[in-house]
């Protein structure tokens, strides 16, 4: 814990940059690093805005990572090397052809999954998806999680470090989200299939 807040205090120097740096290098999780900017808001020493657009910016630069991984090294590469950026194998393998299929669409929905998050981006890099539509699916997630955990960490206050613990309870009702959400777009998927038939 104390190396976490030794690194987020030297982050909270740098401002919205520190968070920026924070999300992209990604030693801590997302959640905390946000929350930690949501406490620098509710101090006056950060906009809100500021965090936001921070978190967006950080969090894009982060998956970038993962989908040149997929994009330059292939399937092998990303198997043999992903588990250092926190992504294993089997999520790799239960996202490919879910990604292959649905592209942009799964990549946005899988951005709210915690399992699979970071995973999903390594498939879309071996699919090659289009870099600037990556881009902006991948940032549009981006704003309602990074919402998410600013306004969280402006209501714990000092006890932003507890983020992990609370956010526990709004996870369940994510993925409730996230399935209904998957289970409408392949609804319409499959519709629009028996349509053209």
């Amino acid at each position: 814990m104390e190396w976490i807040t030794s690194w987020l205090e030297f982050l909270a120097q740098l401002g919205a940059m520190g968070i920026i740096i924070g999300l992209a290098v990604e030693w801590i999780p997302s959640e905390i690093v946000l929350a930690y900017g949501g406490w620098m808001v509710s101090q006056g020493t950060l906009h809100f805005l500021e965090a936001v657009i921070a978190g967006v910016i950080g969090g894009t630069i982060a998956q970038w990572f993962l989908y040149f991984i997929g994009r330059i090294g292939g399937r092998p590469f990303a198997l043999k090397y992903g588990k250092y950026f926190f992504v294993q194998k089997h999520s790799i393998d239960r996202l490919d052809s879910l990604v292959e299929k649905h592209g942009s669409v799964m990549l946005f929905i899988a951005r709210f999954i915690p399992v699979v998050r970071h995973a999903v981006s390594i498939p879309a890099g071996i699919s090659k998806m289009p870099f600037v539509l990556f881009t902006v699916y991948t940032a549009i997630a981006m704003i309602p999680w990074s919402i998410a955990f600013i306004v969280l960490g402006i209501q714990l206050g000092s006890h932003w470090w507890t983020i992990k613990e609370v956010a526990h309870h709004y996870y369940p009702h994510l993925l409730l989200s996230t399935g209904a959400a998957m289970v409408i777009y392949f609804f319409i998927y499959k519709w629009k299939q028996y349509s053209q038939k």
